[in-house]
């Protein structure tokens, strides 16, 4: 569905540990970095993340309403991404846990990177 996704920070150095961590447990590894300016996850050529400073040389802003949702292949994946993002910088903004409001197998988690940009990690699976 999509090429890539690019999130912005103001701390790359501050960016990547939590990155590797929480992308890490879904299974995606960072493949690329280019000086202090952004890191890609996924795999080169195929779906990725970018975390970048802003190409502008403006800050980097949240984006009120803005989320991106990662899938985990296993609810237990949603737990360790919880988890890397806590011991990463990161803010919980929801706890692993059933949303049967969305569906009966929606296990997620919502987080904050250290910038505050907002991350959901979510199993469709039942158990």
């Amino acid at each position: 569905m999509f090429s890539h996704v690019m999130i912005g920070t103001n701390d790359l150095a501050r960016a990547r540990p939590f990155y590797d961590a929480v992308l890490g447990v879904l299974g995606h590894r960072r493949y690329y970095d280019y000086e202090d300016v952004a890191s890609g996850y996924g795999k080169a050529g195929g779906d990725s993340i970018w975390v970048t400073s802003p190409l502008n040389g403006e800050p980097a802003c949240v984006g009120n309403g803005s989320m991106i949702g990662l899938i985990a292949e296993t609810r237990q994946a949603v737990d360790d991404f919880h988890a890397a993002a806590l011991d990463n910088d990161g803010a919980d903004e929801g706890a692993p846990g059933l949303r049967p409001h969305y569906h009966e197998n929606y296990y997620g988690a919502y987080v904050r990177d250290p910038d505050g940009n907002k991350l959901c990690a979510v199993c469709h699976k039942p158990e």
